[in-house]
């Protein structure tokens, strides 16, 4: 399986090379080049049909076809067909010739993505004729350049024949059992050669489980080396101490933030290092959950540090912190902006330890900044900052236990898969006396009646963001866009309500000075992009407007949304849009209906799938090559569970588990996963 992919008859260096330019090196490189689908479709009864699957249904043709065109060369033929004694829409874009080859009368075979509503299926391919049952399964891979798709076929063949008994079985055979999987050579065998679609469903189902299994392993092992390198790093919290800060505290804690303290403590009590995420939706009060750990590390001798996104956060978790913790514990805060002999006594005393709380940006991370004895960080929307950025903090405090925070909610499919090597807290409750925030969804025609709104709340005192989707116009796109925008606003309210305009172009320093303004109320209206998507915290602020919501991702939208009703009276969100397809009017219909953050990064997931919402190479998700973490988070979880068992019961120095090991070794994420 290691051998050359050269090995094989036809391939010479100059094909080979070819070959490689696609990851194809090894027979094993090969054999795992799955197929992207199969030639022959299964028909079912309609009942048994999947929303949004890709099906193939036989039917008769009803009526002459319609053509309509719209745009410049764009097309949309729509044909009847009786399938089951029912009517199915067939839709076929931008194919008007087609229009030709489907005769009244005629049995045809369609394929596409169904739709169970409209009992109406987008057309991908068809053929005259029902499906032959006795023709083979076709598997059909994809092709580049000059390496053809007969090609693939014949190599996959001769390569199979040639190395099938050396395909080793990896899992323990009580697994094979207990789900029932077929083995890995007849996983192999059925995935590129298919007999029947029953035995090519349970090959996926085989091979989907152990490309899981291998990941989260590495996950697991990651998650024990932490802990197990980590010695000597426990930490005496003073419980009765942190109650009474939390008994000081303006508002009473939630029992789920007091069950993620309690999380955290044990962990800090621990001789290993603490890598917790905290998940908590947007205004659920995990700076609260903070504030008291932080507390509790402080009272127990080590400096804490805390880092956050930008320097208005920064001000703004100083200026809480200096009023809810005790006169004898020192915080200062480090930004870019602070320089001169200021910075010079800041980082004089981090190294001293005479600062038991610093709280910074990205000017945690210099080179110049040194602890006595940093023992616990945080990180504050820790998905703004990269690996390394978060790696390097945590390295300034050789045991320092970590707790990442995030208000993006993140579905349970991906936390499992993203932070695989973290424990997970989540705080799904919110403060007692928060009013929901009431969220409609509008055309842009009322336009007009909305800034009335607006201007309404002003008049009340109260204040209001503006989020356009650009900062200026774009000759391509006609969307809103902040400039003209903020312009309008500007003159229709000059001498009643100060507008302001905020945006990632800005300097700095102006940024500062907009977000300073606006959270004194010397601007009423801030006209902006979605920089003020995280960390703004505003309470007097009650009206959030998102020009051309549908734009933006749900999870996104509910971001913006929670810059709204941080107070005490009601607040409103208007999304404004008008989309023409049919998922963003679903993300509309959504937001309007739903407030909890976790519902609806899940239905974000399912809208717009993983790659999406994160972006694969900026989330750290790894590319697999049959899994669809979405579609098969069952397995994901199962295997999960499984991974668990194995690293942290010390399963592998068993005998059944030695191929699992040895393979998993060989196929290495990164070399500090290596099973051991």
């Amino acid at each position: 399986m290691t051998d050359s992919i050269g090995e094989i008859a036809g391939i010479g260096p100059k094909m080979a090379e070819k070959l490689q330019a696609i990851g194809i090196y090894r027979i094993q490189d090969l054999l795992n080049y799955f197929p992207i689908r199969y030639d022959q479709y299964e028909q079912k009864p309609l009942h048994e049909l999947t929303h949004q699957d890709k099906v193939t249904i036989v039917g008769k043709v009803i009526h002459p076809p319609q053509v309509s065109y719209f745009h410049k060369k764009r097309s949309r033929l729509v044909v009847s067909l009786q399938v089951d004694n029912v009517a199915v829409k067939g839709i076929i874009f931008n194919r008007a010739f087609a229009k030709d080859h489907f005769q009244p009368g005629e049995i045809v075979t369609v394929n596409g993505k169904w739709d169970q509503h409209r009992l109406q299926i987008t057309i991908d391919q068809y053929r005259k004729g029902a499906i032959d049952k006795n023709a083979p399964i076709t598997a059909i891979y994809s092709s580049r350049g000059e390496i053809k798709q007969a090609q693939i076929k014949k190599w996959m063949k001769l390569a199979f024949e040639a190395y099938k008994q050396d395909i080793e079985e990896i899992l323990p055979l009580s697994y094979l059992q207990n789900y029932k999987l077929p083995t890995r050579a007849e996983a192999f065998q059925e995935i590129h050669f298919p007999s029947s679609f029953y035995h090519l469903k349970h090959a996926k189902r085989r091979l989907i489980y152990e490309e899981l299994l291998i990941f989260q392993l590495q996950m697991q092992q990651l998650r024990k080396n932490t802990k197990e390198q980590t010695k000597g790093n426990a930490k005496e919290i003073d419980k009765q101490e942190v109650d009474q800060l939390i008994e000081s505290f303006p508002f009473e804690l939630t029992t789920a933030q007091n069950n993620v303290l309690n999380e955290i403590f044990k962990d800090l009590s621990q001789p290993y290092r603490m890598n917790r995420l905290l998940q908590g939706d947007v205004g659920s009060g995990k700076t609260a959950v903070a504030i008291a750990s932080l507390y509790g590390v402080v009272k127990a001798g080590e400096q804490t540090a805390f880092m956050v996104p930008t320097e208005i956060l920064a001000e703004q978790h100083e200026a809480s912190m200096k009023e809810i913790l005790p006169e004898d514990i020192t915080i200062m805060r480090l930004t870019s902006s602070v320089k001169g002999k200021k910075r010079k006594e800041i980082l004089a005393a981090l190294a001293s330890g005479e600062c038991d709380v610093i709280i910074g940006t990205h000017a945690l991370i210099q080179d110049e900044v040194h602890f006595k004895n940093l023992g616990y960080v945080i990180i504050d929307e820790q998905h703004r900052f990269g690996v390394k950025q978060r790696n390097i903090l945590q390295e300034k405090g050789i045991l320092a236990d970590t707790l990442y925070m995030t208000a993006t909610p993140i579905p349970r499919t991906l936390s499992i898969t993203m932070y695989g090597d973290m424990d997970v807290s989540k705080i799904d409750e919110m403060p007692k006396g928060r009013q929901p925030i009431e969220t409609y969804w509008v055309k842009p025609n009322m336009m007009n009646r909305i800034f009335a709104f607006v201007y309404e709340q002003v008049k009340q005192g109260s204040q209001a963001y503006v989020i356009c989707p650009l900062i200026e116009e774009s000759d391509k796109l006609d969307i809103q866009n902040a400039l003209d925008v903020y312009q309008q606003l500007s003159l229709i309210l000059e001498g009643r309500a100060k507008v302001g305009l905020m945006h990632g172009r800005l300097p700095s320093d102006e940024k500062e000075t907009v977000m300073r303004d606006f959270a004194n109320n010397d601007i009423q209206i801030l006209v902006s992009t979605t920089v003020v998507e995280v960390g703004v915290n505003v309470p007097n602020a009650t009206v959030m407007v998102i020009q051309d919501a549908d734009r933006f991702g749900l999870s996104q939208l509910h971001q913006l949304r929670g810059r709204v009703g941080r107070g005490t009276k009601k607040s409103f969100c208007i999304l404004m849009a008008d989309p023409k397809g049919e998922t963003g009017k679903e993300r509309m219909q959504i937001m309007s209906e739903t407030t909890d953050g976790f519902e609806l990064a899940e239905k974000d997931l399912q809208l717009r799938g993983a790659g999406d919402i994160f972006g694969v190479k900026q989330s750290g998700l790894p590319e697999f090559k049959l899994a669809d973490i979405v579609h098969d988070y069952r397995a994901l979880e199962t295997a999960r569970n499984d991974a668990y068992e194995i690293i942290f019961g010390n399963k592998l120095v068993e005998p059944e588990y030695e191929k699992l090991k040895k393979y998993v070794n060989q196929n290495l994420l990164h070399d500090d996963t290596l099973l051991n």
